[in-house]
């Protein structure tokens, strides 16, 4: 259809043609193949008798529809990392539309390999407009999908594209893109480098969606680096910027992760009332990411007093979880319930819950995203009254999040091993327990 410029109806016509013909294959309703033998000689064929240039505005055509299609697929996300509008090239008559998520991550997971290609196709032909904008309107699919190498391909492909074009804004978009993707890949180091470049750039533009997007990414890595009070005035600097633009989604974004950091801070009740706060905002999707944040964070701030609304909030959100399909959340969620279910004393129950979580990390098969179970699970461990299993969790965090950069985490590792220790050699204790602390201290670069 985008390849040929005709209307659907006739793609479609002349598509079941050349099925008759035993010329194009049909591995499913509404999809469509060639034979190797006749892929390649219909390759042939084209680059034989067609001039070179109208092969190149049908590439173009076929890139216009992937990109405009995606974008209408990732405005039905529940995700506040907006695409944008699609830029690259003229919106194609005949785009699919999406009912909502389901069907759009459908979409997605059918176009998958095509996706791919037309992006290595874009950069083969130069069409740098292209190569810039198709990795931004997947973001929400990989969240999903967990692929944060192919993840990484993409922006690097994007940010050489967003160089060579020199718009200041989609440059300093695409810096922010690929630190992102660097910190889900655990390359902590090149996060900051990108999101610091980025910054420049961001302010520059004076985008305010997307310096607030940005100050929220720096947020979250800060706290996985091991920072406290930085990550938290950034998250509140990025709730006003939220505000400031008129986002109150955004700002409630924000909000919820202010709140979790307040609680892994110790600040149960702050915690809690932010959590509440965001839990107000209206929102369409009921897997909206900032509710499940929210109720994780709610849920084990009132564990202790109100252990029955701690269950109802924290049942919840891994249901929403779920339904959502993000085995990413649902193991996050796995995760804050057994630590609900230690603060309450219900170990066994606890151990239940990291267990089924880390079974999900297997599935998913992204090893750096452990660093943010192993030292939970430890405690649990501890309390439960298995000495041997619990340092054994603890070691492993520490021996992996220095590699990644979790200086918290890290910390926490070191903190662990030292209450494991206590009892039984408080010098060995104490010095875990120093370590841990000297990583908390360092202030956070470019704050």
């Amino acid at each position: 259809m985008a390849a040929l410029a005709v209307p659907l109806r006739d793609a479609r016509a002349m598509l079941e043609d050349l099925l008759d013909a035993h010329l194009v294959q049909q591995p499913a309703p509404g999809r469509y193949r060639l034979h190797d033998l006749v892929h390649r000689h219909a390759l042939r064929a084209t680059t034989e008798q067609d001039p070179a240039a109208e092969r190149q505005r049908a590439l173009i055509r076929v890139l216009d529809y992937y990109v405009h299609a995606s974008a209408a697929a990732d405005a039905t996300m529940p995700f506040l990392s907006r695409g944008g509008v699609a830029c690259a090239g003229p919106a194609p008559t005949d785009l699919p539309r999406f009912a909502g998520k389901n069907t759009a991550l459908a979409w997605f997971g059918a176009e998958y390999t095509n996706l791919l290609a037309a992006f290595d196709a874009a950069l083969a032909a130069g069409a740098d407009a292209h190569v810039c904008e198709l990795p931004r309107f997947m973001r929400s699919y990989f969240a999903r999908r967990c692929g944060t190498t192919q993840l990484n391909v993409l922006f690097e492909g994007s940010l050489a594209a967003a160089r060579r074009l020199g718009d200041p804004r989609q440059l300093g978009e695409a810096y922010s893109d690929l630190g992102f993707a660097r910190h889900n890949a655990g390359r902590m180091a090149e996060a900051g480098e990108a999101y610091e470049t980025a910054a420049v750039l961001v302010t520059q533009a004076g985008d305010v969606l997307t310096e607030a997007e940005l100050t929220m990414r720096r947020g979250c890595l800060g706290w996985d680096q091991g920072y406290v009070e930085e990550p938290l005035e950034l998250f509140r600097l990025a709730a006003k910027l939220y505000a400031d633009a008129g986002c109150p989604m955004g700002t409630a974004h924000a909000t919820a992760y202010e709140a979790w950091a307040l609680l892994q801070s110790g600040h149960r009740e702050e915690a809690a009332r932010l959590a509440r706060e965001a839990l107000e905002t209206p929102h369409t999707d009921p897997a909206w990411p900032p509710a499940l944040t929210a109720l994780i964070t709610l849920g084990v701030a009132v564990a202790r007093e109100e252990p029955e609304d701690a269950f109802g909030d924290l049942h919840r959100a891994l249901a929403l979880a779920r339904e959502d399909g993000h085995r990413h959340n649902e193991a996050w969620c796995l995760k804050r319930l057994g630590v609900a279910l230690r603060r309450m004393g219900r170990y066994e129950e606890a151990l239940a819950g990291h267990r089924e979580a880390f079974a999900l990390l297997d599935e998913i098969f992204e090893e750096q995203w452990k660093i943010h179970f192993l030292n939970a699970y430890g405690e649990t461990c501890r309390l439960a009254g298995l000495p041997d299993e619990a340092p054994r969790l603890h070691r492993q965090a520490l021996d992996l999040a220095p590699r990644l950069g979790h200086r918290h985490e890290e910390a926490m590792a070191h903190e662990g091993i030292a209450a494991v220790l206590d009892a039984t050699a408080p010098s060995a204790a104490a010095e875990h327990r120093a370590a841990g602390q000297a990583l908390l201290r360092e202030p956070l670069p470019g704050a």
